[in-house]
C-alpha cells in the first residue's frame, strides 16, 4: 500500500535477497510506524542519514514541512551483518549512520544523493548504488540460523513453535534466543508477534471483518489480536487498520520474506 506521503518501490534486483524495499517519503504531520522486523537507513535532506533500529512498539513521528526522505529497508538479520553492529544495540534506537559507518561513506551518501536533485528517484538509484558497497564490504556475513528463524515464523502455513523451529535448526531454544537478539535485537517469539502483525495488516483489507482478518493472519481469535495490536502498535487493530488506509504504513505492512 502506498499513499502520497510514502512510497515504496522494489529493489533493484541485484540487492533484492538483502533489501526488502526501497522508499521515497514526504511526511506531513504525524504518522505512526509498525514494527515489520526490519532496519531502515533513512537520508533526509534536511537533516542527513540516520540508521533506525528494530523496534518493539509502534511509534509516532512529526517532520517540518517540506522535508523530503529515501530509505531502504533491509530485511530482518541483514542489517546486523551489513554495519557488524549487534542488534541489542539499536532496538528502539534511531542513530546518525555515522555511528556504524565511517564518516567518509556517510558523506560520499549525502553528497551522492544532493547531486541526485530533488527527483526521488535519482536518490533511489544512488541510494542503492551505496547500498551494494556495503554489502560487499560487510565484515560477517548474514547470521543463518538468524535468517532461517525469520523467514519460519513468517512463513504463511505451517509457522513452528519457537521450540519447533530451535529443533528444526539443530539449537536448543536459549541457543536460537541468542543468535536472533544479536540479529534483530529481541527472540524470535517477539518476532512471531511483530509479523504476524505484519500479516494482519497484510490482508486485513481483504476481509470485511477484524474477526475474519485475525483468523486469516493467523491470530487465535480477535482478542488475541486486540491485545497484540495494543501491545505492539499502541492502538486498536480498527484504529490501526484506519491509519494504515488513510496515511500509508510507514515501517509497517513491508514483504520481509
Amino acid at each position: 500500500m502506498s499513499s502520497p506521503w510514502y512510497v515504496p518501490r522494489p529493489a533493484a534486483a541485484d540487492v533484492r535477497g538483502s533489501v526488502a524495499c526501497v522508499w521515497t517519503a514526504e511526511p506531513r504531520g504525524e504518522h505512526r510506524l509498525v514494527p515489520d522486523g526490519c532496519v531502515d537507513v533513512v537520508w533526509l535532506d534536511r537533516g542527513g542519514a540516520w540508521l533506525c533500529g528494530t523496534e518493539t512498539r509502534g511509534w509516532t513521528f512529526r517532520l517540518p514541512p517540506g522535508v523530503h526522505a529515501v530509505g531502504v529497508r533491509f530485511r530482518p538479520a541483514v542489517a546486523a551483518a551489513v554495519f557488524g553492529f549487534d542488534g541489542s544495540e539499536v532496538v528502539e534506537r534511531r542513530v546518525t549512520l555515522d555511528a556504524v559507518l565511517p564518516g567518509p561513506a556517510v558523506r560520499r551518501l549525502d553528497e551522492r544523493l544532493l547531486a541526485a536533485g530533488p527527483d526521488g528517484g535519482r536518490r533511489l538509484v544512488e541510494l542503492q548504488h551505496e547500498v551494494r558497497t556495503w554489502l560487499a564490504r560487510a565484515p560477517r556475513p548474514v547470521d543463518p540460523v538468524a535468517a532461517a528463524a525469520a523467514h519460519g515464523v513468517a512463513r504463511p502455513e505451517g509457522r513452528p513453535t519457537v521450540d519447533r523451529l530451535a529443533l528444526e535448526l539443530g539449537l536448543s531454544a536459549r541457543q536460537l534466543h541468542r543468535r536472533c537478539v544479536r540479529s534483530f535485537g529481541y527472540g524470535p517469539t517477539t518476532l512471531t508477534r511483530i509479523l504476524r502483525l505484519q500479516r494482519f495488516l497484510a490482508v486485513a483489507p481483504r476481509w470485511g471483518s477484524l474477526a475474519a482478518g485475525a483468523a486469516a493472519a493467523g491470530y487465535a481469535d480477535q482478542a488475541h489480536l486486540a491485545r497484540d495490536c495494543r501491545a505492539i502498535a499502541g492502538v486498536t487493530p480498527g484504529q490501526l487498520v484506519r491509519s494504515v488506509q488513510d496515511s500509508g504504513p510507514g515501517q509497517g505492512a513491508s514483504s520481509t520474506t
